[in-house]
C-alpha cells in the first residue's frame, strides 16, 4: 500500500497563506482526493480521507490583562438629595428641642379628641360606671399599638386620679402585659397604687372575630360610659362604634388605618386621624423633648410640601409656554427632591 505524502514546502507553505489563499489551497486538495479516490476504487485500493487543516490544533497564545481592583467610593453622590433632606429635619429637630428646654413655649394645635378625654372619665365617675379601652387587635410590633399604649397610659393615670373603673380586654398576650404594666405605673403617679388591679385587664383570644364578640357581648352588659378605641383596627371598628353608639356611650377613636377612619369619624364622638394619633403623647404629656421632635418634624414636612407646590407651579407653565430657565428649575427641583 502507497501513501501519498506532500511534500513539506508544500505543507508550510499552505500553513503560511493567508485566509482567502488557504480556503482555495484546502478546495484543491480536496479535488485532488476526490480524483485519487475515484481512481483507486477502480484499482481496490486503500481510500485517502482528506486533511482540514482548520481543525488543526495551535498553539493558545496568553495576552496578558492589567488586573484591576473594585472600589467603593465614601459617598454615593447619587444620593446627595436624600443626604441634605437628613441633615435638614436632625437640624430642624434639634434646634427645636434645644428652644423647647431652654424654656421657649411651643405653640400646638389644639386637639378637640385630646381636650376630651378629661371630660370622658369625668363623666364616667358621675355615672358610676366603667371605661372601656380598647388598644387595637395588633401586637408590640405595630407602631400603632405602642400609640395605643401611651394613651392608655394617659387615660389610667385620669381614671386613678377620678377613682374611675377602667377595663381593658386585649387580643395579644404580650399586649396585656405591657397594659398591665402601663396601667399599674399610671396608678403609681397618680398616687392611687391600691386601686390597681390587673384583673380588670384581660387577655380573650388571638381570633378576630371571637375577640369582637367578647367586647362588643361586654359592652352590651356593662354599658360602659366611655369607650376609647386607639390602635390598629379593621372590619372591627365599625362594630365596636356602631355598639358604643347603641349604649349611649362617648366614644372617642384613634388609629392610621385609612380605610376604618371613615367609620370611626361617622360613628364617634371624637377621633384622632393618623398623624394626630401618634403625636397625642407630645400633645398631652407636655415634656420639651417631645414637643421639639414633633415640632422639627413639622418643619420637614412643610419645606417637603412647599417644594412639591413650587414643581407642581413650575411644571404648569412648562407646559403651557415652554422656556429653557423653567425647565432648568423644573429639573433642579427634581434633582433636590431626589426625583
Amino acid at each position: 500500500m502507497s501513501e501519498l505524502v506532500a511534500p513539506a514546502t508544500q505543507i508550510v507553505a499552505a500553513q503560511n497563506v493567508s485566509a482567502p489563499e488557504h480556503v482555495a489551497v484546502q478546495n484543491i486538495s480536496a479535488k485532488n482526493v476526490l480524483a485519487r479516490n475515484e481512481s483507486a476504487q477502480e484499482t481496490n485500493a486503500p481510500l485517502v480521507e482528506p486533511v482540514n487543516a482548520a481543525t488543526r490544533a495551535t498553539p493558545a497564545v496568553a495576552i496578558a490583562t492589567p488586573t484591576t481592583t473594585p472600589e467603593r467610593p465614601l459617598f454615593n453622590r447619587q444620593k446627595t438629595a436624600l443626604f441634605l433632606w437628613i441633615v435638614f429635619i436632625g437640624a430642624a429637630v434639634t434646634v427645636s428641642v434645644w428652644l423647647a428646654k431652654s424654656g421657649r413655649p411651643i405653640k400646638i394645635r389644639r386637639i378637640a379628641a385630646l381636650e376630651a378625654v378629661d371630660n370622658a372619665v369625668g363623666r364616667a365617675t358621675e355615672m358610676g360606671r366603667s371605661i372601656l379601652f380598647v388598644p387595637g387587635i395588633q401586637d408590640m410590633d405595630n407602631i400603632q399599638t405602642v400609640a395605643g399604649l401611651t394613651m392608655l397610659g394617659r387615660v389610667a393615670k385620669t381614671a386613678a386620679e377620678y377613682d374611675a373603673t377602667i377595663e381593658v380586654p386585649t387580643c395579644r398576650s404580650l399586649v396585656m402585659e405591657a397594659a398591665r404594666d402601663t396601667v399599674r405605673a399610671s396608678y403609681l403617679s397618680a398616687g392611687r397604687a391600691d386601686g390597681f388591679s390587673a384583673d380588670r385587664i384581660t387577655y380573650i383570644t388571638d381570633d378576630q372575630f371571637g375577640y369582637v364578640a367578647h367586647v362588643v357581648g361586654n359592652m352590651v352588659r356593662e354599658k360602659p360610659a366611655t369607650c376609647f378605641y386607639m390602635g390598629c383596627f379593621f372590619a372591627e371598628s365599625l362594630i365596636f362604634s356602631e355598639t358604643g353608639n347603641a349604649i349611649g356611650a362617648i366614644q372617642i377613636a384613634g388609629t392610621a388605618e385609612s380605610s376604618q377612619l371613615p367609620f370611626f369619624v361617622a360613628a364617634c364622638d371624637y377621633t384622632l386621624i393618623g398623624e394626630e394619633f401618634f403625636a397625642a403623647s407630645a400633645y398631652l404629656s407636655g415634656e420639651p423633648a417631645q414637643l421639639g421632635t414633633l415640632r422639627g418634624q413639622d418643619i420637614g414636612k412643610f419645606a417637603v410640601g412647599a417644594l412639591i407646590t413650587l414643581g407642581v407651579f413650575v411644571s404648569t407653565i412648562l407646559a403651557m409656554s415652554p422656556s429653557a430657565a423653567m425647565n432648568a428649575l423644573l429639573g433642579g427641583l427634581q434633582k433636590v427632591l431626589g426625583g
